[in-house]
C-alpha cells in the first residue's frame, strides 16, 4: 500500500487540481483577442517586457522556504513545479542565472518534500489527502530539468536519487487494465489516477499526461524508465480516443467506452503533447489527434473551461509541430490551413499580452490563482527559447 502524504498537498476536500481550472472560464471573461498589428519585433519587445515583468512576479512570491502556491493556499508541491520551470526557461538553474538562488530553494523544498516512496508530497496543508499526483508529476519534471543543469557532485547525486525514486513511485502508481481495441488487439493500459494506484483503481487523462512528461524528463537526466510504463499509458490513451479522434476524461469512469460526443478538448491537447514528449509522432492516431485539435480546440479565443491548461500544452503541440511538421502529417491540406507555431503565437501572444497585469508582471486570470496563471504564460512565451530537453522539439 502506498502511503498517503505526510498532510493534504490539496486540501480542496475531493475537488481535483484540474477540475479546479475549470472556474477559469467563471472568472472574469475577456473578449475575444485579435491578433495585435505590431511588426516582428515591436511585438518581440513587448513579449521580453511582459516575460520579465512575469519572471520577476514569480520572484516576489516565492516563499522563503522555496515554495509557490496558489491563490487559497493549497497546490504547493504543483506551483512550486511549474513556477521553477518557467525561471529555469529563462535560462536560470543551480548554478548561473539570474534567478539561480530561487531554482536552487525549489529545487531544495521539493527534495524536503519527498517521501520514502518516492511521493513527493507537501507537508503543508491538512485536509483532503485525495489528490497528489498532479504535483508529485510537475515537481518530478522540474527536478529531472534542473538535473541536466547541476554541477556540484552533492546537488547531483542528491537530485539523481530523488528522481530515480520519484520516477519509480510514478511506475508504482499506474492502474493496469486489459482493453480490447476496435481491431481485435488485447492490451494492457495504464493510466493514472488522483492518488496512486495502490490506493484507488480510478484513473483520468489529465493526470496520466502529467506522469508521461514526468517520466520522460526522468529519462532526459538518465534515469531508466521501464518501457512497459511508457507503453500502457500510450495505449491507456487511445483506449479513451474517441472515433472523432478527441480524448475521453476517464477510462474508469467510462467504463472503457470511448463514445462520440464525450471528447474533453482539454485533455485532448495534452494528451497530444503528451505523446509527443514519448516520441510519438507518426501514425494514424497521432492524425486523428492532431486534426481533433486543429478542428476542434480553439486557442486564444476569449475565455473557455479550462483554458490555461488548455493553452499550455496547446502551446507545446503547435510548436513541436513547428511549421512543417503538420504538412508531412497531412500532404493534401492546403498550407493555408495547417496548424503551425507561426501562426499559433500570433494569435496567443497578443491575447496573453492583453491578461498580464502590467503593473505587477502577474497573470490574474482563473480560479488557481495567479502563481499558476502566470507561470503558464511564462512557459508558453519563452518555449521559442529551447532551454529545457522536455519542451524542445
Amino acid at each position: 500500500m502506498t502511503a498517503p502524504p505526510r498532510t493534504g498537498e490539496f486540501p480542496l476536500s475531493r475537488r481535483r487540481f484540474f477540475a479546479a481550472t475549470a472556474g477559469a472560464c467563471g472568472a472574469a471573461l475577456a473578449a475575444p483577442h485579435a491578433p495585435a498589428d505590431d511588426r516582428p519585433e515591436d511585438l518581440r519587445k513587448k513579449v521580453e517586457d511582459a516575460t520579465d515583468k512575469g519572471l520577476e512576479y514569480l520572484k516576489k512570491t516565492q516563499a522563503r522556504d522555496g515554495h509557490w502556491e496558489a491563490g487559497n493556499g493549497a497546490y504547493h508541491v504543483a506551483m512550486t513545479g511549474l513556477a521553477g520551470m518557467a525561471l529555469m526557461m529563462e535560462g536560470s538553474n543551480m548554478k548561473e542565472g539570474r534567478y539561480s538562488a530561487e531554482v536552487v530553494r525549489a529545487v531544495e523544498w521539493c527534495q524536503a518534500a519527498q517521501q520514502e516512496s518516492g511521493l513527493i508530497a507537501a507537508n503543508r496543508n491538512a485536509g483532503d489527502f485525495g489528490s497528489y499526483m498532479h504535483g508529485h508529476g510537475y515537481a518530478t519534471m522540474f527536478l529531472a530539468s534542473a538535473y541536466g543543469e547541476a554541477e556540484d557532485k552533492d546537488q547531483l547525486n542528491k537530485l539523481e536519487r530523488a528522481i530515480k525514486r520519484a520516477a519509480g513511485f510514478s511506475a508504482k502508481a499506474q492502474s493496469t487494465k486489459k482493453h480490447k481495441f476496435d481491431d481485435g488487439r488485447e492490451a494492457a493500459i495504464g493510466g493514472w489516477g488522483y492518488t496512486s494506484a495502490a490506493d484507488e483503481t480510478f484513473d483520468e487523462g489529465s493526470v496520466t499526461v502529467t506522469q508521461l512528461q514526468a517520466l520522460r524528463a526522468a529519462r532526459n537526466a538518465g534515469v531508466a524508465v521501464p518501457r512497459e510504463t511508457i507503453d500502457k499509458a500510450l495505449a491507456y490513451l487511445e483506449a479513451c480516443t474517441t472515433p472523432d479522434g478527441g480524448l475521453i476524461y476517464s477510462y474508469a469512469s467510462a467504463q472503457g467506452a470511448a463514445r462520440k460526443g464525450s471528447e474533453r478538448p482539454p485533455i485532448t491537447v495534452a494528451a497530444v503533447a503528451g505523446s509527443f514528449s514519448a516520441g510519438q509522432y507518426k501514425g494514424e492516431l497521432a492524425r486523428r489527434w492532431v486534426k481533433f485539435c486543429k478542428e476542434k480546440v480553439p486557442y486564444a479565443k476569449g475565455r473557455v473551461p479550462h483554458d490555461e491548461y488548455q493553452s499550455y500544452y496547446y502551446a507545446q503541440v503547435a510548436y513541436a509541430l513547428g511549421d512543417d511538421r503538420y504538412g508531412q502529417m497531412f500532404p493534401r491540406e492546403d498550407r493555408a490551413e495547417w496548424l503551425t507555431w507561426t501562426r499559433f503565437k500570433a494569435a496567443m501572444y497578443p491575447h496573453l499580452l492583453g491578461l498580464q497585469d502590467a503593473a505587477t508582471g502577474e497573470w490574474k486570470n482563473g480560479l488557481v490563482g495567479p502563481v499558476f496563471a502566470t507561470a503558464i504564460a511564462l512557459a508558453i512565451l519563452q518555449l521559442d527559447k529551447g532551454v529545457l530537453p522536455i519542451y524542445q522539439r
